[in-house]
């Protein structure tokens, strides 16, 4: 299915001009001379363009492409659940973001680290490197594919465009430079879901009464063709993804404040409806108005000229390859941040030694080279991509427990975070290898937090973290 036309390639542009220029202006402007200031903006963002780049780093292709399936195959209110995990996983980091900046960690490693030991935190720096990897490298392949649908290029030429325009984001300024095109394109995204929502609901479908008349009665149901059990295991990954993701709190520590990244969390939550409830509307509505569609085509099929016109079309496809961009940016640099902070500066000693500039310059090569791996992951080793499939789930069993039971509970031990972590990955591969029926996580994430509680109830807790900011993290022994 190809959209090659001169309204949707002048929308591409003109968005990617935009992007490029607005973070270039921001690379001249931002004062980057520390790895804080690259990796945490200073933790000078004010609590609307934080919610922004929450919001666009966490809602990516696994949204309007993978989210968009679930919807088309499973209903509109099973798609409720689905999207669930992300709406509650941000309306609880409200609760804990206050903690989270006043902590002032760099990476999740950092925490782990800091809390439980230098093994503990190589485990944990093993486990994101290897995910946020595999993510950053299906954005190339989700852009390149939007390339390859509205330009002359293949998917594999649109895949390199992708990688240069989404390293050069994360390079310009830092995460001051992609939080702030992250807000741009927020906004971009919610007035293209919301236009693209009125139009096919309008004139497609001919309003809500008719939308609910026409819809599948096997997709109206509370949780489509799926069990509570199943339900379970596709809101599980995204909720404790949420709540442990490095982006997530990388950027509640570059809040001005605690209470600036309180309210960040929670405008994330706002934000978030307003782009989760177009995806499941325009999802559930191709249902109707383009049954034959590929379930991950399910929101990008409605750009086709017979159902959106021209420029409404443009929007959407612009606006998911708005979600991808931020997303990809966004992995590459909290990927750069565990280069900086859990492998080569790991050591005060090292710190010291080297010049502020030296952990910059590091920080962009790093962003360079995981680009340029994930790249080669998309061209040489395709069938790893399936491994994404439950990439949240080894993330979110693995390293989540450990995450939240170092910010919180005080009777943790070392020995239980690191059973726990290697447990939720162990089992998350043998389930998805061997088991059958529901996700990995239904079985996983249980089994991590008895280790975890077990283990640590068994033996001697860790000693209790202090809050510090970032500039006195980064000069202390880790």
């Amino acid at each position: 299915m190809e959209h090659r036309t001169v309204t949707n390639i002048v929308v591409l542009i003109c968005y990617l001009l935009l992007m490029v220029a607005f973070a270039a202006w921001l690379g001249k402007r931002a004062k980057i001379k520390t790895g804080t200031d690259f990796v945490l903006a200073g933790q000078s963002l004010p609590a609307w363009v934080l919610a922004g780049t929450l919001l666009t780093t966490f809602v990516g292709s696994g949204s309007i492409i993978g989210g968009a399936s679930f919807v088309f195959q499973n209903g509109p209110l099973a798609g409720i659940f689905f999207f669930l995990g992300t709406l509650l996983g941000a309306l609880t980091l409200g609760f804990l973001a206050q903690k989270i900046r006043r902590k002032s960690f760099h990476t999740v490693p950092q925490l782990l680290r800091t809390r439980f030991g230098r093994n503990t935190g190589t485990i944990g720096t093993l486990i994101v490197l290897v995910a946020f990897m595999g993510i950053a490298a299906t954005q190339f392949t989700g852009a390149g594919y939007i390339f390859s649908l509205i330009t002359p290029l293949s998917q594999t030429q649109g895949a390199v465009v992708a990688v240069l325009l989404i390293t050069f984001l994360a390079l310009a300024g830092g995460l001051k430079s992609v939080a702030w095109t992250d807000f741009l394109s927020a906004i971009i995204i919610i007035v293209g879901l919301v236009a693209a929502v009125g139009f096919v609901f309008v004139q497609d479908i001919g309003g809500f009464g008719s939308y609910v008349d026409r819809l599948d009665p096997a997709l109206s149901t509370l949780t489509g063709p799926l069990t509570p059990l199943q339900i379970l295991g596709y809101f599980l990954p995204l909720f404790l993804l949420c709540l442990g993701d490095q982006n997530m709190h990388q950027r509640l520590s570059a809040a001005k404040s605690p209470k600036t990244a309180q309210r960040a969390a929670l405008l994330f939550f706002l934000g978030g409806l307003t782009m989760i409830i177009p995806i499941i509307l325009l999802a559930s509505s191709a249902t109707i108005v383009n049954p034959g569609s590929e379930p991950d085509m399910a929101v990008l099929g409605l750009a086709a000229g017979g159902f959106t016109p021209e420029l409404v079309g443009a929007v959407i496809l612009v606006t998911a390859l708005a979600l991808i961009v931020t997303t990809g940016s966004s992995y590459l640099l909290t990927c750069s941040g565990n280069i900086v902070y859990d492998l080569i500066f790991r050591d005060r000693a090292r710190r010291e030694a080297s010049a502020p500039g030296r952990q910059v310059l590091t920080a962009r090569l790093a962003v360079i080279g995981i680009a340029i791996c994930a790249y080669i992951l998309v061209q040489f080793f395709p069938t790893l991509l399936d491994l994404q499939m439950y990439a949240y789930t080894m993330y979110g069993a693995a390293v989540t427990p450990a995450v939240l039971a170092a910010l919180f509970w005080k009777r943790v031990s070392a020995a239980g975070a690191a059973a726990s972590m290697i447990t939720g990955g162990i089992v998350t591969v043998l389930w998805e290898v061997f088991g059958e029926g529901v996700n990995s996580v239904v079985v996983a994430f249980p089994v991590a937090v008895a280790a975890l509680v077990l283990i640590s109830l068994a033996t001697k807790p860790a000693p209790a973290l202090e809050d510090s900011t970032a500039a006195e993290r980064e000069a202390s022994t880790v």
